[in-house]
């Protein structure tokens, strides 16, 4: 059925181009918060990927905090990736998950990365920076 004067449902341009599936991604509330917390300015460079691996993990005794973070720790990953090396991108796979593709085309699922980097501090985010930088 069609109804006119329900009109058409606006959608979310961003969802729709690259950049603006890079900007949705971006955001990382959580991590913001709790770096901005610590004195952590988030502006997308590496070196604030070196000041996040130095953060005191505080957000370990919270498992919904954790995963959460984890999450958004992934996304500022991937954030970096994309706006420091060439030829990076935002790809999402079939299944929903967001990862950065190289202009190899290798991919690197930034999400799982920042979980264990959440619940373990280990691989640093900016080695994994570094590693992906330098292919």
């Amino acid at each position: 059925m069609h109804f006119p004067f329900l009109g058409k449902r606006r959608e979310d341009r961003r969802t729709h181009d690259a950049e603006g599936i890079g900007d949705l991604l971006a955001d990382c509330d959580l991590l913001r918060s709790q770096a901005s917390r610590e004195g952590v300015r988030l502006d997308d460079s590496a070196l604030s990927l070196e000041q996040l691996d130095q953060v005191l993990p505080r957000w370990r005794g919270d498992e919904e905090i954790l995963s959460w973070l984890g999450n958004d720790a992934g996304l500022y990953l991937g954030t970096v990736i994309v706006r420091t090396v060439p030829g990076a991108a935002w790809s999402i796979r079939p299944d929903g998950q967001p990862v950065v593709r190289l202009s190899s085309g290798r991919e690197f699922d930034v999400v799982a990365s920042g979980h264990e980097w959440a619940a373990d501090g280990a691989p640093e985010l900016s080695q994994l920076y570094g590693e992906v930088a330098e292919v």
